[in-house]
């Protein structure tokens, strides 16, 4: 079986005279997820918008690879693929299974099973005869839209920011859902979101992007393990804390109000503590934490682009 699943390179588009895309390149491994990440206007609903033959390139290629590595032509892929681009298609006055089985048809799917199995994969089994889609909850649209992307058993799902605009609960929803058809069914997951705490706990692989180039690709261990965490302390003496802080650490202490923050992982706090007293400091508080996607996401769109979108 080959590893690769999509592979693309040397993508481009433009609109009238406007390029969005700059010679984009990237590949995706079977039964991974893949979040895509990037400012409004990166470029990112166009690329999917591609994959799935809604738009047309203006240059570079698409391949996608079968299980046995045979590199398939792209009408016939998409038989293996299922899309969720922007809000789905739901008729409102329709129940969930109404909604399913009109969609069913129009995709030629015979075996009328399908339904009750994409239902209770997402948790709507219980609700699908008792409501019409109109008063379901964003969530559980969210969710519809993902049974119906499920109902051809696709090999990669991709999704267009799924858990936009929903609460809390909505976007733990769909984050369970989505790792359950990743570990359980080995579905291979290509995702965009603004929510990029979600994303970190979801992603095993990053595709960052920036006015339709890509800016780097890393895994999640990559990520985790480049990224410094941050210490922050605070003492009863900042000025005698801030002498000896600056010392130590130099450019990688931050000074936010009462509060230090050091950009270093410190593996021996307690000595810190200790070296702070001594000092005429006594820290009162002290919290350790990770460095985080959103910072490594600023970082790099910030290098590159000057600012945010």
């Amino acid at each position: 079986m080959s590893d690769t699943i999509l592979e693309i390179k040397e993508l481009k588009k433009s609109f009238g005279k406007k390029e969005v895309l700059h010679g984009v390149s990237f590949d995706i491994k079977r039964g991974g997820i893949y979040g895509l990440v990037g400012p409004n206007g990166a470029g990112k609903t166009t690329i999917m918008k591609i994959i799935g033959g809604l738009v047309y390139p203006s240059g570079g290629s698409i391949k996608y690879y079968a299980k046995s590595g045979e590199s398939v032509d792209m009408q016939t892929a998409r038989r293996s693929m299922s899309f969720m681009i922007e809000t789905p298609y739901l008729k409102g006055f329709s129940n969930a299974r109404q909604n399913l089985e009109k969609q069913r048809l129009q995709k030629g799917i015979a075996d009328k099973g399908v339904i009750d199995r994409v239902l209770d994969t997402v948790g709507l089994s219980e609700v699908e005869k008792k409501k019409e889609v109109r008063k379901y909850s964003l969530g559980m649209k969210q969710r519809l839209g993902i049974a119906n992307a499920l109902m051809c058993d696709p090999e990669l799902l991709v999704l267009d920011e799924p858990v936009n605009g929903l609460d809390p609960a909505g976007i733990r929803e769909i984050r369970e859902l989505l790792l359950k058809l990743n570990r359980e069914k080995g579905v291979t997951i290509l995702i965009s979101s603004h929510i990029l705490s979600e994303l970190s706990q979801l992603c095993t692989d990053y595709i960052f992007i920036g006015s339709g180039s890509i800016l780097e690709r890393t895994s999640a261990h990559d990520l985790e393990k480049g990224s410094s965490g941050v210490l922050e302390i605070g003492t009863n003496n900042n000025a005698a804390a801030e002498v000896l802080l600056r010392e130590r650490f130099g450019d990688k202490l931050e000074v936010c109000g009462d509060i230090f923050k050091i950009h270093e992982d410190i593996t021996d706090i307690a000595e810190l503590s200790s070296a702070l007293f001594g000092a005429g400091a006594v820290p009162v508080h002290i919290v350790c934490s990770e460095g985080m996607l959103e910072d490594y996401y600023l970082d790099k769109v910030l290098e590159s682009e000057g600012g945010i979108e």
